[in-house]
């Protein structure tokens, strides 16, 4: 709230100050609500991207704020370095239980095995791919999972990363 009293504090003192309506304030709050819900995991995405020098910026904010999916970032390893806070809705867990591990723990018995060797062909080629996966979440549940995924690259054209985009299906 004290960045959001500040930025509405240096507003009010720009302009002359006219009453708005109560309905007004309610959809501003609303709008940085939304703005709120995701900005922190935007900035460590964006600290991301900086730290690793990746060449081309995604547009986090267009996938979590009007898309609501999920991001997942991995090494180049594919270890998981971040996932949005919004993964715990779709799956069952906490950031603090998947970062280091790979995506394939969501997957279990019922997984295609071709769809994972189609994934894994286009991730050890660095190129981008789209898939649907039944994964698994943490109480063991099916789920059907919509995947777009890209390598990212640094400035010298290194491999550094690998962005996931995903949502739930039914």
């Amino acid at each position: 709230m004290k960045h959001y009293e500040k930025a509405i504090s240096k507003f009010h003192r720009s302009l002359e100050l006219n009453p708005n309506p109560l309905l007004s304030w309610d959809f501003s709050l609303t709008n940085f609500g939304n703005y709120c819900k995701y900005q922190n995991d935007i900035d460590i995405l964006d600290a991301i991207a900086k730290n690793n020098g990746w060449a081309f910026q995604p547009q986090f904010k267009q996938e979590l704020q009007e898309k609501e999916q999920i991001i997942v970032v991995t090494d180049a390893t594919l270890k998981i370095v971040h996932a949005t806070k919004n993964i715990f809705g779709m799956n069952g867990y906490t950031l603090n239980e998947i970062i280091g591990k790979r995506p394939k723990m969501f997957q279990g018995k019922g997984t295609d095995k071709n769809t994972i060797a189609a994934i894994s062909k286009a991730v050890k080629s660095q190129l981008p791919f789209e898939a649907r996966v039944l994964n698994y979440r943490k109480n063991g549940s099916e789920y059907w999972c919509d995947i777009k995924a890209q390598p990212l690259f640094d400035q010298n054209g290194k491999m550094v990363n690998f962005i996931a985009y995903e949502r739930e299906v039914a």
